[in-house]
């Protein structure tokens, strides 16, 4: 046995060595690939090209080549014209990101290179030789800025433009907020930058940001020409800082920007970007566009270092890293094809997993018990993919198609061929082994069995199997076609190959998917299971549960915890809350409160009456006549010291939610249940609505403190008992001074799991 660990171990000590040398050869391979080159014609055109795949990225090391070149250009005799361009069919995707999260760790802003002013301005619109932009595929960003820098900009069809900075907490920061306006008029840029919105090259045609488009065989060769044409005079001169012709007058201007901060306090009330923006934008507008490029350098150098674009940036990096999962992604396995997939049940959860299928061209037998219930199911992915066309998500044509992929069945006959089954049925043990016996007898041996349940223990819904390797959980979030997330869960026994496997499905129905580890509630669930719970806490101490809501709405999730059971339905909020009593009972706490709001006939939106009155046509209005049930409630639990309410701040109160919430996520993290602290941010994100901006739950709680999250739930489990306790692991970093989402040093629990 031990010779056979032994060498078990050399094999997997070769295999990371061997992963090791392959990173390297790859990082080598990477950086000879960043760079700009430029190669003069014959025809005195100086094509200057950024490489720095797979986008494009303005990385510093391409910012001062650029810089280098157009220096270059400008001084050689032989060059009468330059084009810009990027290679392998691609512009610029933009600034790269990963100097903003140097700039975080360090929170040195002088790694940020001076673009706007020495490049854009200096080296390419103020340059004495023309100078057109050759753009394919995208430009976004920097990208977009810098083709607007240029003197024209001839584009291939369908290249995607736009300016998306508001996204990481930023403004365009290459001039972007000055030459757009000026390009295409103040509304449409306004609504471009606010919105992070793209456009296609054609759109941009019509408006005036793009001079030309052209087949992409001829790109290269009519931007040559017309750099040539600019150099000789038969074409336009125009840089685009100095033009006004598109702004309108004064008062108009600012009757735009006026509608505007309205439409962005109402929208996005915590984003302070969007205001910079605005602002920024009106400087150039009165001053003219070289004050307003000043004014937009510095603002967007403040914006880099504020927490709101370090927690976008942090939640875009999050996403980026969920593909990489140790011993799954890093092993050198190759995905397998997944062309045909079996979904069982077609209620709410498997209709809408039915309907991210057939979207991305996966076939799906979609099985149910009766005809009845099939019918019902087909019907709602039909109701679902129309849905999807007249919101503008799907064409009608791609509907038509992804409808035909749809078969529906009452047995098994048809599973004989299917690459991957779904089990979305109600959270039922037995029925759920008694469908996993089923479907191992009825699939071909390489057949996934995944099953959609949110709470229940993996391990108990295979063990009547014999090839566990093959059982993994996919936990899709409600509505299962729109939500981005998508919970990976693995047992100890399920295999590399399978993970892999199921990854890259989520990854082709355009979902995120997070790997983690199985227990109850398994990591999205478990880790926000207390965000109820506190709620109840706190209505039982005698807070007004609708301010509790306020607040919460006002952090940023878009409902508070009380709209949030009244939109799940009371019955989901029974049977999950005493799945989480079972497995947690040192840290529930126990209210009747739904049940008495049962009793009282009310469930929530799904009859109109719960802690609020839903009507149709009119947004939920908190109901008066829920407070009596609410002080009925309180004279079971009987918390409120000496009988009386207790007096909470509104900060104290959003604490009183949410610590709760972190405390259990630092058990997830300890307990080995994700693979990072950043997977359980973008989960957060993604899976319940936390504000990107806080950039997820951990991210958000380090920003906070550890040690004040700490001292806080130490108070109030001193006051109000052990729901509030803190774990170890939070009470350890908070002494130590260490961050939450730090890695931990190899604990025998996380290595096990994961």
């Amino acid at each position: 046995m031990g010779s056979r660990l032994d060498r078990h171990a050399k094999d997997n000590g070769l295999k990371i060595q061997v992963a090791h040398e392959k990173a390297e050869k790859r990082a080598k391979r990477a950086m000879a690939q960043i760079r700009v080159t430029m190669e003069v014609g014959n025809d005195g055109v100086a094509v200057i090209t950024i490489s720095n795949p797979p986008v494009n990225a303005l990385a510093i090391p391409i910012i001062a080549g650029l810089k280098e070149k157009f220096d270059e250009a400008t001084r050689r005799s032989d060059v009468k014209a330059i084009v810009l361009t990027g290679k392998g069919g691609r512009f610029s995707g933009g600034f790269d990101i990963n100097v903003f999260q140097k700039v975080h760790g360090t929170g040195d802003i002088s790694i940020m290179p001076d673009v706007s002013v020495d490049l854009v301005v200096n080296a390419m619109e103020d340059c004495k030789k023309p100078l057109v932009a050759a753009v394919e595929g995208l430009a976004l960003g920097g990208g977009l800025e810098l083709a607007m820098g240029c003197h024209a900009r001839i584009a291939a069809p369908r290249a995607q433009l736009g300016l998306p900075e508001l996204s990481l907490g930023v403004i365009p920061g290459f001039g972007g907020t000055q030459r757009l306006p000026r390009l295409i008029g103040l509304s449409k840029a306004i609504e471009m930058m606010l919105l992070s919105k793209p456009i296609m090259s054609e759109e941009g045609k019509k408006l005036g940001l793009i001079d030309a488009i052209v087949p992409s065989e001829e790109l290269l060769k009519v931007s040559r020409r017309w750099a040539l044409d600019i150099a000789e005079r038969r074409k336009p001169w125009l840089r685009s800082l100095h033009r006004t012709d598109k702004i309108g007058s004064l008062s108009e201007a600012r009757e735009v920007l006026r509608t505007a901060r309205q439409q962005a306090k109402k929208t996005a009330p915590n984003l302070p970007q969007h205001q910079a923006c605005l602002d920024v934008i009106e400087e150039g507008i009165v001053h003219g566009g070289y004050d307003g490029v000043l004014k937009e350098a510095k603002v967007f150098k403040e914006l880099v270092l504020s927490d709101t674009a370090k927690g976008l940036v942090h939640v875009f990096l999050a996403q980026r890293s969920t593909s990489k999962v140790p011993n799954v992604t890093d092993v050198g396995l190759k995905p397998r094809q997944t062309k045909k997939v079996a979904v069982i049940g077609g209620g709410l959860m498997g209709s809408g997993i039915a309907t991210a299928l057939i979207v991305s061209n996966i076939f799906v037998v979609l099985k149910e018990v009766n005809s009845e219930y099939l019918l019902k199911g087909i019907k709602t992915i039909e109701a679902n993919v129309r849905g999807l066309v007249s919101r503008g998500k799907l064409t009608k044509d791609k509907a038509e198609k992804a409808l035909s992929m749809l078969k529906g069945v009452l047995d098994y006959s048809e599973f004989r061929d299917v690459d991957m089954v779904i089990e979305a049925v109600i959270e039922n043990v037995p029925l759920k082994q008694k469908i996993f016996s089923e479907i191992e007898k009825a699939c071909p041996p390489h057949c996934i069995l995944a099953t959609n349940t949110s709470t229940i223990d993996l391990n108990v819904i295979g063990e009547k199997i014999k090839s566990q390797d093959r059982v993994i959980g996919a936990h899709f979030f409600s509505p299962a076609h729109v939500m981005p997330l998508l919970e990976i869960v693995r047992t100890q026994k399920t295999s590399p190959q399978v993970i892999l496997d199921l990854m890259t499905v989520g990854k082709i129905i355009k979902k995120v998917p997070v790997v983690v580890g199985n227990c109850t509630g398994f990591a999205v669930n478990r880790t926000f299971f207390p965000y109820t719970q506190s709620a109840h806490i706190l209505v039982n101490l005698g807070v007004d549960l609708f301010r509790i809501d306020r607040l919460i709405s006002s952090f940023g999730l878009p409902i508070g915890p009380f709209q949030l059971q009244d939109l799940a339905g009371y019955g989901v909020a029974l049977a999950v809350g005493n799945e989480f009593a079972n497995a947690f009972p040192d840290r529930t706490f126990s209210s009747p409160l739904v049940e008495l709001l049962v009793k009282s006939g009310r469930n929530g939106k799904n009859n109109g009456k719960g802690y609020y009155i839903y009507e149709k046509g009119s947004k939920p209005k908190p109901d008066p006549s829920v407070l009596p049930i609410i002080e009925e409630c309180r004279k079971h639990t009987k918390i409120m010291p000496n009988g009386k309410p207790i007096s909470v701040s509104d900060k104290e109160i959003l604490e009183m939610v949410l610590f709760p919430v972190v405390n259990e996520a630092c058990r997830v993290l300890d307990e080995g249940f994700v693979v990072q602290a950043s997977d359980l941010d973008i989960a957060s994100v993604l899976g319940m609505s936390f504000p990107s901006y806080r950039g997820g739950l951990v991210f958000w709680a380090d920003t906070v403190g550890a040690n004040h999250v700490y001292k806080s739930l130490k108070k109030w489990s001193e006051m109000y008992g052990s729901f509030y306790k803190p774990s170890k692991f939070l009470e350890e970093r908070a002494i130590k001074g260490i961050p939450l989402s730090a890695a931990a040093s190899s604990s025998s629990s996380s290595m096990s799991r994961l």
